[in-house]
């Protein structure tokens, strides 16, 4: 079966990043849900592919929280070691934190929506996949859990509701994109539920 034009087949180094990301992420949940954290990869590396995503680019999708959540700088050598300089300028680019305990959070993320600005179109489809990937599982937990979803994240409500929104402004800001795009009304979904009086 012929692939269609301007999608490629992944190779070897597709095979071993995912083994990799298995591996890193082992006894890493889900915030809230005990879900096993690689099926998020795995989402976040499926849109990626699905958009048109080269290989670099879905290789970093499944590594692109292994800086954040396993390991720091040395984790970032190694991904550059065994994957390359454009897979670990991706993965640097939607890592927001490199030390444990991490900083504060809502500066945290003040400053990782403002790099977004001089960010390379790579690492706006990574991250806007792992954002829409995240909102989706958001839509669906408020949908069944109601506001006490909101107990589960650092920001709260309020906080999650601006670190979102804002965002999707960013993205806007860059041309946004498809996946950007479906983000963006994702979480417009999430914003009219929570909205919604108790």
């Amino acid at each position: 079966m012929e692939m269609e034009q301007g999608f490629v087949p992944y190779g070897r180094r597709f095979e071993e990043a995912l083994l990799y990301a298995a591996r890193v992420h082992a006894v890493q949940s889900r915030k809230g849900s005990g879900v096993p954290y690689i099926t998020h990869l795995l989402a976040v590396a499926a849109i990626v592919g699905e958009s048109g995503g080269t290989e670099d680019e879905v290789i970093a999708a499944l590594l692109h929280d292994a800086v954040e959540d396993q390991g720091g700088a040395p984790r970032l050598a190694d991904i550059r070691a065994r994957f390359g300089e454009r897979v670990a300028a991706i993965v640097w680019g939607c890592t927001d934190a490199t030390t444990i305990p991490k900083p504060p959070w809502r500066a945290r993320k003040e400053v990782y929506i403002a790099h977004l600005a001089e960010a390379t179109p790579s690492v706006l489809l990574v991250s806007s996949a792992d954002k829409l990937h995240n909102a989706r599982a958001i839509l669906a937990d408020l949908r069944v859990l109601g506001p006490t979803l909101w107990d589960r994240f650092t920001g709260g409500q309020a906080g999650t509701l601006w670190y979102y929104r804002a965002l999707v402004e960013a993205y806007a800001a860059r041309g946004g994109g498809a996946v950007a795009e479906e983000f963006g009304r994702v979480v417009a979904a999430i914003e009219r539920i929570a909205a919604q009086p108790t």
